[in-house]
């Protein structure tokens, strides 16, 4: 079965969906969860809209803690949690949980910087104007730093794209568990390449994508 691809095809594009779905929900759910977090670490800043320096204080000592943590380990870490929530600790369902919640601090990091960039004086002159907190996330904040953003999630595809591959560890499928079982254990290198082959061209329609829009946003 090894070098049998007429059998091995059907489960290659098994594990591609498999690999699809993990990663747009986690970059769904981690996405938003890390755009809400990014913009609290940004806005509790000193001199900054909604400055408390205790929640940010709270919010980055949380994000410096999760974020070194390796995947593997992380995944192990909140089995209780998986388990709570998800009733199981086995299978795709159980590994996308853990992956939005990484993606959700990664992600944070990514749009505070981005955010910090913005030029201090356009939120400035929408305050002096009498703008809302919650106005000048959605209509100045936002968009000033869209393009950039853009460009970052584009970053953390690739970032999920790489955690994912963990996935066969706890039976939840995708291409890595795909390399490994067919590939790597059964010593065969061809199984191993195209997979690697499969994610590179995967990585690189989103990354054309991610720049072409965020040239596109740039232009407006």
């Amino acid at each position: 079965m090894n070098r049998d691809w007429s059998t091995l095809w059907p489960i290659l594009l098994s594990s591609l969906g498999e690999t699809l779905y993990m990663v747009s929900i986690a970059l769904l759910a981690g996405g938003i969860g890390g755009l809400v977090l990014g913009l609290a670490l940004y806005c509790t800043r000193k001199g900054n809209l909604l400055a408390n320096s205790v929640v940010f204080n709270v919010l980055n000592v949380l994000v410096n803690i999760v974020r070194p943590i390796p995947f593997i380990i992380f995944l192990t870490m909140i089995y209780p949690v998986t388990l709570a929530v998800v009733g199981t600790t086995i299978g795709t369902e159980a590994f996308i949980l853990p992956l939005s919640v990484m993606t959700a601090f990664g992600t944070s990091r990514i749009v505070e910087q981005n955010l910090v960039s913005i030029d201090p004086g356009v939120v400035e002159a929408a305050r002096a104007m009498g703008a809302s907190p919650w106005r000048i996330i959605r209509t100045v904040l936002i968009p000033e730093a869209l393009a950039p953003l853009i460009l970052g999630y584009t970053f953390i595809f690739v970032a999920v794209i790489d955690m994912s591959a963990m996935a066969g560890y706890i039976g939840g499928g995708g291409l890595g568990d795909f390399a490994i079982r067919y590939g790597y254990q059964r010593y065969n290198w061809a199984v191993t390449a195209v997979t690697v082959v499969v994610i590179i061209v995967i990585v690189q329609v989103v990354q054309f994508f991610g720049n072409w829009l965020a040239r596109k946003v740039l232009r407006r």
